[in-house]
Order: C-alpha cells, then structure tokens, then sequence
C-alpha cells in the first residue's frame, strides 16, 4: 500500500453542491416550525445591573419564554462556562472569574447577553427584546491595554488575567548588554474579525427525551460535554451534531452562551428553538483576533549572528477568559518563539489583561501568526539598523540542516528542517533579481516599490489522538471521522486518501462528521491538525483491515499480498478486490471484517515552515497601497492533494494581508463598538489581490508516519510580515519608521507627512 497516497490534485467534490446551493448549513435544517430565539444584550460595555423586566416582553404577541440568568438556575442550569487558564511565571494560575452564560449582577460588555426571549417567530422575539427594559449603573470602563485602571473582576484587581514567562530571564539581560548589536521594536497586532460567512447559529430539538443540539462548529464533542456539565444531563441524554459549516477560522472552535440558552429553552419547552446571529450581532459578540502589542529586543554579536532574543507582550483577553483566550499569547505563542534561527537564549514574557471588550480567542493560526510577525518584523528590522541585507540575514542565523532534530529554547523539537533550501526557492520564484529595475519602473511613475520576506514555522497544535471507523458496504465504504470540515474539503481529501489505502473508488466512499451519536469521540478541526491526524489515524486502520482481509483470504496460509487495487494470492489467478474480499468475508460469517475502528497518536509535532515574498506599490499622494506580486513556497512535507493545500494558502494570505491592510475592530472610549457592518469594518476583496504564486519544497516530517506537516494555517503565518516589511522597504529612504497595522491609505499618508524630510507634510 502507498502510505502517503497518490498526492494527486483532485478537485473538491463538495464544491458542486456549494456552488449550486445544496448546501447545507445549521439554518437550513431547523425543524419545521422551530421557535425563533433572540437576546436582550448589554447596551453599555460595564455596569451593575439595578433592574431586568421582562415582564412586558412576556406579554408580547407569540412570547412563549423570556429567561434570564435567575430563571435558568431556577430551571437547574449552572451559569458558568468553562475555559482554560494558564500558569503565572510564579507557579499560581491564572485568573479564573466566572463568565456565566447569562449576566447576573453586572455586565463587561457591549453585547453582553442578559436574557433570551423565544417566540413564534424572529419578528416576534426581535420586537419584545425592545420591550424588556433593563437599567445599568455604569461604572468606568477599562479599554487600556495596561495593567491597572476600573477592576472588571476581585479575582484580577489590576486587570491582569495572567503573567506568563517562559526561557531565562537573567541570561538574557546578560546576553543582550554583551551583544555588540542591539534591536529594539515595538509590534502591534490590530484586533480583527474573522467574520466567517455563514454568522454562528444553532438550534435544539427533543428527540424523546435526548436534547439534539445542531450547531456551526469546528467539532461536537466539546460543546456535548459542556451541555451536559452546565445543563445537569446525563450524557446519553445528549446528541450534538454539526452540518455544513460555512467558515469556522478558530472562532467557531469555542462554545458560546447563545448554545446553552437556545438549548435549555428547548428542554423547557419541549419545542425546537432556533437561533442565528446576524451580521452585525455576529460582529458584537463572536470572539475577537489577535489584539497584543508586543516590545522585541534581538542581540547580535559582531558577525551579526543573534545572541539573544527577548519578548514582552500584553494581550487584551476581552471582559472575560475564553476556552483558549489565555493559552494563545502565551503557549502558543511560546510554540514558535524563536522561529527557523538558530537561538539559544530567551525570554518571553506574556500579559493578559482584561478589558471592557468581548473576548479573544483562536483565530486562524492562533498564537503563532504573533509570533512569527513579531520575531520577522524585528529581523527586518535589524537588517536596516544593521546596514545587511535582509534575505543574508536570515541565511547566516537559520538552524543548519545538520542540527536536526533541534530542541529550541521553548523545549520544542524540530524534527527536520531546509530552511536555506527553501528560501532559495522562494527567491528564484519571486524574481527577486529583476526587483531593482521593477522599482526605478515604480519611480519613474512616482510610486513607491517595496519588497518584503517572512520567513516562518508552524506548530501542528490541537489533540495528538484521532480515531476512525471505516464500514465496508457492498459497493463502496464510509468512514466516520473526529474532524469536522468548515470549508477545506474534509469530503474530498479523506475519501482521496481511503481510495489510496484500499483501491475503492473516492466516488464511492461517503465520509461522516459531525454527529456526538455516530461518532464516539474526536479531537475536532483547529491547529491545522485535521489531515495530517486524521490521516495517521486512516493509514493505520486501513492496513489493519486489509491485513485482516489477507488473512482471511489465504485459509491459514500465507495472507494474500494487497497491491493497492487487489489482492494476490498465490497458488491462483484470483485477484479480489478490497469489496470482493469483505462480500466474501460476509458470506463466510466473517461480518466483523467488513467494519474496523481505531485510533492512532501522533509521536510529536510536525513543523511546517516556508518564505513568503510581497512586493507592493505605494502611491505617496494618497497613500494607497497595491500588493503587486505574492510568492511563497513552503515545506508542507508530503501533501495528499496539493492543489486542497494551495487553496488553503490562499485562503490565509488573504486573511493575512486584510489584518495588514484593512481589518480593523474599534471601540470608542465608552467601548462602544464603532465597526459592527461592512460599511465600517473592510474586508479584502478579490480585486485587492494579486496572483499568488505557489510552490513546495517538500521535506517529509519524521514525526508521523504520513510524512506530513499540515497547511491550513500556514498561509496567515507568514503573510502579515511579509507585507509589513514590503511596505516599509518602499517607505524607509523617506523617513518612515514606525509602521502598525492596518496600513490604510490614511495612516501611510499620515505617515508620509511625518517624516523626517518633510516633503509630505499635510498642508
């Protein structure tokens, strides 16, 4: 069998329902007649809450429920929801506040949900949440990302949720006043949207006396869990199942209150409820991207080779911690530290600080897109105050291909590594050589050229452990997954790979996910896990099965030789097929061959790595910035379908460079949100695009048996830099120096005006 399947680039074959609109989503399959739930929510970002009437809202045409946070704990409910903290550089943990799922005594932010009314229909609950009134006593907000200022929580009096710290702090001070060279910058990673286009949503059923919960997510079995801790139920009174799931990015991996309140209205009731966010609400409440600023400091010694690396990072955690807002700035963070160079001593340390804001969390890349933008920013920047060039730079401090397995100071091991490779690749591809006669072009149009590199590495996070059932059926298979597709081509890729192991046409093979009933357990999609895990897990079941039918085939002799389409058996010219075989095994009693089920652990991490090149044009007159050219080339070690990967990486440059460019959340003092549609928050569009060129440079991982490295969040990983470092390559000979994203027309512009020459200066 070919462990690594065909690596052929199938089109996915989801598509054609997507594109035609069968698809189909948590909305598109509430029961008939399903109550319509909706949310009275916070109009101020902090306050006591003196007053809660919903007794008008009651009285509203085709109220059947209003419940807030007294009358879910009269029904049994328990309001605090779950997450996961941290540990503080003294050994204690981080802060734990409680966040119920439905406010009680005080509100944090805007959007905050105080209770949920169900009616006949959405109309109907939308028009008595404006009959509920509800009065705050304010209290002063905290929107600075500072310790101190108006407490949210007794439990944090400075605001600080966590103080994490990982490396040697004293060796490197000392390193850092040794080095011949020192770098200093300060990063700023804007707080985004991930804005997934199908908004979250869920509805609840009873089926008897089982409460089924559908909802958009990135895996069943966390929120199954949840509902039966905080709703009181045993757990075989629990079905959670996800569809479609039209875009996930890591904020659909977290539970949220609008799940538990839809479902106990569904207990209550003993009535399907449904619920879906519109825009806008989506906007106020789903959890936030990124949001840390971050001061870099890199010691070089008189070769210009690093001597010491030092991070200091405050992270906005929102008004409350959620399920992984305090791990992302600090372990993952810590993940990718000190990126592809060769870095012996660090220090990080990581504050989380609670502001009057709706929470952060996972988005795409989670953790590691920080690091790599700050630890890429500042070697680009040390490059200039060196007076080096930036790709040389980066070449005299990677880790030597001979250094692998290299354990780095964050106690992770890179099995294997090219980076030099690579990133000769990446500057071939760019044409990088012919850049100085495209920027005299750029000048004499009077534009601005810049070209700039990221060279990064990823982390494969999420669970290491991943299960699989595969059925044989008498004209093709179905194999049940833990993962959960949001959009990548689960359907294709997996049914691609089982086709690999077994011969059985993809077409021919349906993949489940997405059902707590059909499937025992499941580490879900996120960390760029789902294929690589997934598939270690297939690969070891299938040759299990098909060793198993060999067996079975030889009547005790010597099993019968799979070849990847059938079996050969000596002594005969029969030549069965992995179906032929199982019909056989089923006419023989033998039905237990025709179903298989197992699971498989990954030994260790895999580091997908690569280098992505942008070269832009900046108008000074207007400071509008044109991303002209994207390249990148990556090592995603062996890839089952590489055109499903290439689309990935399309799929989070694009994120990538709209954080750089455009994406921007913003409050006003009050923490009023200011960007809840798209007239206020921009998103890239295609037109902002230009062709990106891609390419891999393959060296297969050590560390599973599939040779693999994930791509799903690669793309993101390596964009930000990339453009950043573009833009101020084409701003630096005109004095411009501090750079933060977005880069908007008006900021570069701005920025312009401001420096040193003056030339620009706003009249």
């Amino acid at each position: 069998m070919n462990a690594f399947g065909k690596s052929q680039p199938v089109t996915r074959r989801e598509d054609a329902r997507f594109l035609t609109g069968r698809g189909r989503y948590t909305a598109d399959i509430a029961p008939a007649g399903a109550l319509a739930a909706a949310f009275v929510r916070a109009p101020v970002a902090h306050g006591d809450i003196a007053s809660l009437d919903l007794e008008a809202a009651r009285g509203m045409p085709g109220v059947v429920l209003a419940m807030a946070a007294a009358d879910a704990e009269a029904a049994g409910a328990t309001l605090g929801m779950g997450f996961t903290v941290t540990s503080n550089s003294d050994g204690s943990k981080g802060a734990a506040p409680e966040r119920p799922f439905l406010a009680r005594g005080r509100v944090r932010f805007v959007g905050e949900p105080l209770a949920v009314i169900v009616a006949e229909t959405r109309e109907q609950a939308l028009d008595a949440v404006e009959a509920a009134t509800v009065e705050i006593d304010e209290r002063p907000v905290h929107m600075d990302l500072a310790p101190g200022g108006p407490a949210l929580h007794a439990e944090a009096p400075d605001n600080v949720g966590y103080d994490f710290g990982l490396g040697d702090r004293a060796a490197t001070q000392a390193a850092l006043e040794a080095a011949a060279h020192r770098v200093t910058l300060r990063v700023v990673d804007n707080r985004i949207a991930s804005n997934p286009m199908e908004t979250r949503a869920c509805w609840a059923e009873m089926e008897g006396d089982r409460l089924h919960v559908c909802y958009g997510g990135q895996g069943v079995w966390s929120l199954k869990g949840e509902l039966v801790s905080l709703l009181g139920l045993d757990e075989s009174r629990v079905r959670v199942t996800t569809p479609d799931v039209g875009g996930g990015f890591g904020t659909k991996a977290m539970n949220y209150p609008e799940y538990f309140c839809v479902a106990l209205a569904a207990l209550r009731l003993g009535r399907p409820v449904a619920w879906m966010a519109d825009r806008g609400e989506g906007m106020l409440t789903d959890n936030a991207g990124r949001d840390l600023v971050s001061e870099v400091e890199l010691g070089f010694d008189a070769d210009h080779r690093i001597t010491a690396y030092r991070v200091d990072t405050l992270n906005n955690l929102g008004a409350y911690n959620s399920n992984f807002g305090q791990l992302i700035q600090s372990h993952l963070f810590s993940r990718v530290l000190t990126g592809t160079y060769d870095i012996r001593t660090a220090w990080m340390r990581s504050r989380g600080i609670y502001t009057n804001t709706t929470q952060t969390d996972a988005y795409r890349g989670a953790g590691r897109p920080e690091a790599i933008f700050a630890l890429e920013r500042i070697m680009d920047r040390a490059a200039r105050v060196l007076g080096v060039d930036p790709w040389e730079l980066r070449r005299k401090n990677f880790i030597a291909e001979a250094a692998f397995p290299y354990r780095t100071v964050a106690d992770e091991t890179y099995d294997v590594g090219a980076f030099g490779r690579v990133l000769d690749r990446a500057e071939a591809a760019s044409g990088r050589a012919g850049f100085a006669a495209r920027r005299r072009e750029s000048a004499a149009r009077g534009r601005l050229r810049g070209l700039g590199l990221s060279y990064y590495i990823e982390s494969i996070l999420g669970a290491p452990s991943e299960g699989v059932t595969i059925e044989f059926l008498e004209e093709g298979a179905r194999i049940y997954v833990g993962t959960q597709s949001n959009g990548q081509g689960h359907e294709t890729v997996f049914a691609q790979f089982l086709a690999d192991q077994t011969g059985i046409p993809a077409d021919r093979i349906e993949v489940v996910q997405g059902d707590s009933d059909r499937i025992a357990s499941g580490g879900g999609t996120g960390g760029s896990r789902s294929v690589t895990v997934q598939g270690n897990a297939t690969l070891k079941v299938a040759r299990e099965a098909i060793a198993a039918l060999g067996a079975f085939l030889s009547d005790g002799g010597a099993p019968a030789a799979f070849d990847g389409e059938r079996f050969r058996m000596d002594g005969t010219n029969e030549a069965p097929t992995v179906l032929e075989a199982v019909a056989r095994a089923r006419e023989a009693g033998r039905a237990d061959l025709a179903r298989v089920a197992g699971e498989a652990r990954l030994p260790a991490r895999s580091f997908p790595n690569g280098a992505h090149v942008a070269e832009v044009e900046v108008d000074p007159e207007t400071g509008e910035i044109r991303v002209e050219r994207y390249t990148v080339v990556d090592d995603f070690g062996n890839l089952i379908n590489p055109l499903l990967a290439e689309g990935q990486v399309h799929g989070g440059i694009a994120q990538g460079l709209g954080q750089v460019l455009w994406e921007q959340i913003a409050h006003d003092a009050d923490g009023q949100l200011l960007s809840a549609s798209f007239m206020d928050y921009a998103m890239p569009r295609a037109s902002d695009l230009p062709f990106i060129g891609f390419g891999t440079e393959p060296v297969p991982s050590t560390a599973n048996a599939l040779g693999m490295k994930g791509c799903g969040e690669a793309g993101t990983v390596g964009a930000m830099a990339a453009l950043v470092n573009a833009v101020e390559d084409a701003l630096w000979d005109r004095g411009v120096r501090d750079l933060s994203p977005p880069l908007t027309p008006a900021r570069v512009w701005k920025a312009l005006g401001e420096a040193d020459d003056g030339r620009f200066a706003a009249q």
